[in-house]
C-alpha cells in the first residue's frame, strides 16, 4: 500500500466557546460540523468548516499553541474581505494585502491565532 495523505486539519487553542463561535461561525461564516465534550464541565474540542476549509478548534490544554499561524488557498479573496467587512464585526477590520504570493486577508482570532487567507497569483 502507499501513503497517501488525505488532508490537513490544523488544531487551534481557544479559551472562551463564546468567543469562539462568535468569530469562527458567527463572523467568519463557518458550520460547526460536530463537538466532543467528556461532560458538560471540561473543554469542548469541536470542528468547524466553511468549504474545503477544515478546522478544528480546541479548549484543551495542550492541543494547540495560542498564536499559532494558518495559510489558506482560495479563490475570491475580494469578495470574502467585502463579506467579512459588511458584517462590521467589532474586534477586528482586515485589509487587503498584495505580495509576491498573492492577494491575502489576515484574520486574528480572539485567541491570537492567524489565519491567512491568500489568492495566489496564478
Amino acid at each position: 500500500m502507499t501513503v497517501t495523505f488525505r488532508r490537513t486539519v490544523p488544531v487551534l487553542r481557544v479559551f472562551d466557546w463564546a468567543k469562539a463561535h462568535a468569530f469562527y461561525v458567527t463572523y467568519l461564516g463557518c458550520a460547526v460540523d460536530w463537538e466532543h465534550r467528556f461532560a458538560s464541565d471540561l473543554p469542548r474540542y469541536a470542528q468547524v468548516s466553511r468549504g474545503a476549509l477544515v478546522l478544528h478548534l480546541s479548549e484543551h490544554h495542550g492541543d494547540g499553541t495560542p498564536g499559532t499561524a494558518v495559510y489558506v488557498e482560495l479563490d475570491g479573496v475580494r469578495e470574502l474581505h467585502a463579506e467579512l467587512t459588511a458584517k462590521e464585526y467589532p474586534y477586528l477590520r482586515p485589509g487587503l494585502e498584495e505580495d509576491e504570493i498573492g492577494l491575502s486577508v489576515t484574520l486574528l482570532d480572539p485567541f491570537g491565532n492567524q489565519i491567512r487567507l491568500s489568492q495566489p497569483v496564478d
